[in-house]
């Protein structure tokens, strides 16, 4: 059993005294169902549905009432109606019963000592029967493929890990720790794939796994597809997607087809609300809010960066580069670290990636990354080499109103440089190895109070 750390968010609102049903969202197999039945082990009774299974779908079918519908599940699944016990209720795979949805909000109105999760694969085909989870009645989480931290615990890590938790590597474990994350990158982050992995540590044996994944999303085409001619789309978009993961793209004719912009965008935010993918914008701005450009060419961030390195066959890249920024010129390093923000973005309660391009006519400057800050936009870029080559990033830092920080994601240690921009802007320039992505909202907090961090800081260097 992999240690999730959403595992600590479900201990906190089991703990709340106006405790909400969870609604917990994810893509297919990333281990919603696991991390429910592991954290059941904490409650007195555990009553655990399946909607996919007509015998636990039933009595949503026959019943308004919440209080009835309770005691004949008790009764199903023989267990002693007891309001003095800690009791979790557990609706698997609830999209298959739409009613159930809108009985979450009398659960919690009339039976508020009732612990209820609420979880599904594929909850975004609610929006087709025009259901939605009852407003302010619920609550969310959303369970990603594991993080570097997730995949440092299955490989029995746990100081490597508490090392980057308190964002403290001493330098001797640098090279370690980097081949760890090189490694995780090129495995991902689905829980079968790194159980596998961390068992047998071969790269070959994963490949069924991997496919197996694929097939799965492709059978679960129709289930949320408007339409016949959005199934084609999107199992177009699963065929030929993957290649363009990590890049801006065009919706028109993407991937070699013959499909319109509309088809395309209208395909893949279907595929973004079934977690399988991300479209993010940029902005244009340096200071917050951070408002997305929507006319603007999106980045595509797969949910998963093992799954796309075999959907592309880039895997030998990896064992043959020994930088991550190497492989599959640069978009592989981009993937991941989009995916270990993703979890950085859950953990602060936001929805939304963005990168920046400079808004002036034929300038192709654009920024990685952005992360809001209280109220400054914190460029970011995946770079390695020196300070004169970050050319988009000194960009972003000559604009007025540019904050005193940026971020250089690479391969070498952790450091700050004190740098000058092009325009006479000073900055400091945080340079954070990959392994610390997972837990960059920390880093800044430790940089920006100039706690313990070994911060070095270099010469300033103007540019």
């Amino acid at each position: 059993m992999i240690h999730r750390q959403l595992m600590e968010e479900f201990q906190r609102w089991s703990e709340k005294e106006n405790r909400k049903p969870l609604v917990l969202r994810g893509a297919r197999q990333v281990g919603k169902t696991t991390l429910v039945d592991e954290f059941s082990k904490r409650y007195d009774v555990y009553i655990k549905l399946n909607l996919e299974q007509s015998a636990d779908a039933f009595i949503f079918s026959k019943s308004d009432d919440v209080k009835e519908i309770y005691q004949y599940l008790c009764v199903q699944k023989k267990v002693v109606v007891d309001s003095a016990k800690r009791t979790l209720l557990f609706i698997d795979e609830i999209q298959n019963e739409p009613k159930a949805v809108g009985l979450l909000r009398y659960f919690y109105e009339e039976m508020p000592w009732l612990h209820i999760i609420a979880a599904g694969s594929r909850l975004q085909t609610l929006i087709k029967q025009r259901v939605s989870f009852p407003v302010g009645r619920v609550e969310y989480l959303s369970l990603r493929p594991c993080s570097f931290l997730e995949y440092l615990n299955a490989m029995g890590e746990d100081a490597l890990s508490q090392m980057i938790r308190s964002v403290n590597v001493p330098s001797v474990y640098h090279e370690m720790i980097l081949a760890h994350f090189n490694r995780y990158a090129l495995v991902g982050g689905m829980p079968e794939a790194l159980v596998d992995y961390a068992q047998n540590g071969d790269v070959v044996r994963l490949a069924p796994i991997y496919r197996s994944l694929l097939d799965s999303y492709n059978e679960d085409v129709e289930k949320y597809a408007r339409n016949d001619n959005q199934v084609r789309v999107i199992r177009h978009l699963l065929t030929h997607g993957w290649a363009e993961a990590g890049q801006a793209i065009t919706f028109n004719r993407f991937g070699g087809s013959n499909y319109t912009s509309k088809e395309v965008h209208e395909a893949l935010e279907v595929m973004q609300k079934a977690f399988l993918l991300s479209l993010d914008y940029p902005v244009t701005a340096v200071k917050a809010p951070a408002i997305p450009a929507l006319t603007r060419q999106p980045k595509l961030v797969w949910v998963d960066s093992g799954i796309m390195n075999f959907s592309v066959d880039i895997q030998t890249e990896y064992l043959q580069n020994s930088s991550l920024l190497d492989v599959w010129k640069g978009h592989a390093a981009e993937q991941i670290v989009a995916q270990e923000l993703r979890v950085v973005l859950d953990r602060n309660y936001r929805n939304e990636q963005y990168f920046w391009v400079r808004d002036k006519k034929g300038s192709n400057a654009e920024v990685d990354f952005v992360w809001q800050y209280q109220s400054a936009i914190i460029p970011i870029e995946v770079k390695s080499g020196t300070n004169a080559h970050l050319r988009s990033l000194h960009s972003f830092m000559s604009q007025p109103d540019a904050p005193d920080v940026a971020i250089r994601i690479w391969t070498g240690e952790f450091g700050i440089d004190e740098v000058v921009s092009p325009t006479g802007h000073p900055f400091r320039l945080i340079n954070i190895p990959f392994y610390y992505v997972g837990v960059l909202d920390k880093v800044l907090e430790s940089v920006v109070h100039c706690n313990h961090l070994p911060i070095n800081k270099h010469k300033n260097i103007r540019l």
